[in-house]
């Protein structure tokens, strides 16, 4: 199976749009959408079109599996049914404040902000997978 990076990332007006990333793929499909969950959704199903079109055409589709990558601004509005932006400071160190410029795209963290964030994330990914409830 090969993996294939699909990248969601915030558009100037608000909207998400989604595209395959990686360069190991012989066809091209995007999404689009007005949340990051909507865009994935959508580039789904424009991968199961071009599913129908390759069955009509009798080809074999390949075999994939599709890795989503998100900017920061479609991170924090794919996981906002779960974090909050206090929660959010809390975990990544950065403020409300900044955060917020982040979802709402009036500015762009930096690839050091970014990975902090990243990281932080991981951390605390890691904390909850290590998690043994009594």
């Amino acid at each position: 199976m090969k993996t294939v990076k699909v990248t969601i990332e915030r558009g100037i007006k608000g909207d998400y749009s989604a595209f395959i990333s990686s360069n190991n793929c012989e066809f091209g499909c995007i999404g689009e959408g007005k949340t990051a969950k909507e865009t994935e959704e959508d580039f789904l199903a424009g991968v199961e079109d071009i599913k129908r079109v390759y069955a009509a055409e009798g080809k074999t589709f390949p075999d994939l599996k599709f890795v989503f990558q998100y900017d920061v601004a479609s991170f924090l509005n794919y996981y906002s049914y779960a974090f909050s932006l206090a929660g959010l400071q809390r975990i990544t160190g950065i403020n409300q404040r900044q955060l917020s410029h982040y979802v709402t795209g009036v500015r762009r963290p930096s690839k050091q902000t970014t990975q902090k964030i990243e990281n932080s994330m991981k951390e605390f990914a890691s904390e909850i997978a290590e998690l043994n409830l009594v």
